[in-house]
């Protein structure tokens, strides 16, 4: 099974997607599990994970109900409030849903430390052996305090989203990669190919110039811990979804078939368990 292991779906509003400004005007519309379906076919992707890009519990809601009435949506990775009191009450509310596969917090629009907070890790600690994915969302200069945060719970499973986003339009290359080697020691955590191209120069950036970042992370996490993600449709700010694609089909081809398919589908279904 190939598969997409990030994206998003939404229907637009100015006041919910406050971030999406003028340079991003191609994303103030709804995008359906339909829309991406086509988008993903055509690359022969058959399978998708969703994940959150509010806030919310109605999203997640509404997002767990796409998934079981679309097929091609075999996960969601939904928001909870992870830090609440009563989220140990909220988690037994949907965590027997079988379409939910993790939760993430928007990380990177907090305060530098909030992964060290005593609050958030109490709740980690919920999610533990619920067979739940927590996904981390960081810049690059949270990797620190995110693998402190790992280093807190060992037997929770982890993902790094969009290689935890370096500073690709800036050249801050040398920071990242040591930080990002560190974090990938730990076993607990796999890494989305996901999220680069709006880390570059959305209009002029190269297969050639990213090839080090996908280098990277190939070497620090290997293929059993690295999956295809499109982040769709933000992606489309930067790139066609099959141009997403195909370039990282183009740097995973002197792969063996193996390591290819733990990158297109084996990594993801494993860590997120689509096998329903």
């Amino acid at each position: 099974m190939r598969v997409d292991a990030h994206h998003h779906l939404w229907r637009y509003t100015p006041e919910e997607y406050d971030w999406i400004d003028d340079s991003m005007e191609v994303l103030r519309r709804d995008f359906s599990p339909r829309d991406l379906q086509l988008e993903a076919a055509a690359v022969g992707i058959d399978a998708a994970v969703a994940v959150q890009a509010r806030q919310t519990l109605e999203e997640t809601l509404a997002l767990l109900q796409a998934a079981a009435v679309n097929g091609f949506v075999r996960g969601v990775v939904g928001w909870a409030p992870i830090a609440a009191p009563d989220f140990p009450a909220t988690l037994d509310s949907i965590r027997d849903n079988l379409h939910l596969k993790g939760l993430r917090h928007v990380v990177q629009g907090e305060p530098a430390g909030f992964l060290d907070g005593p609050a958030f890790n109490c709740g980690i600690a919920s999610l533990t052996g619920t067979g739940l994915v927590y996904d981390i969302l960081i810049f690059a200069r949270q990797l620190q305090e995110a693998t402190r945060f790992v280093d807190r719970h060992p037997n929770q499973s982890f993902v790094l989203d969009h290689i935890a986003k370096p500073e690709i339009v800036d050249g801050n290359f040398a920071p990242w990669a040591a930080a990002i080697g560190e974090l990938a020691r730990r076993t607990n955590v796999t890494c989305k190919l996901s999220g680069m191209v709006t880390e570059a120069d959305w209009q002029h950036w190269t297969p050639t110039q990213l090839q080090p970042y996908f280098d990277t992370v190939l070497e620090a996490f290997t293929p059993s811990r690295l999956m295809f993600g499109s982040d769709w449709p933000v992606v489309t700010v930067a790139c066609t979804y099959a141009r997403w694609h195909d370039t990282v089909a183009n740097w995973t081809a002197a792969l063996t078939p193996t390591e290819q398919s733990a990158i297109f589908g084996d990594t993801a279904t494993r860590t997120y368990r689509l096998h329903h």
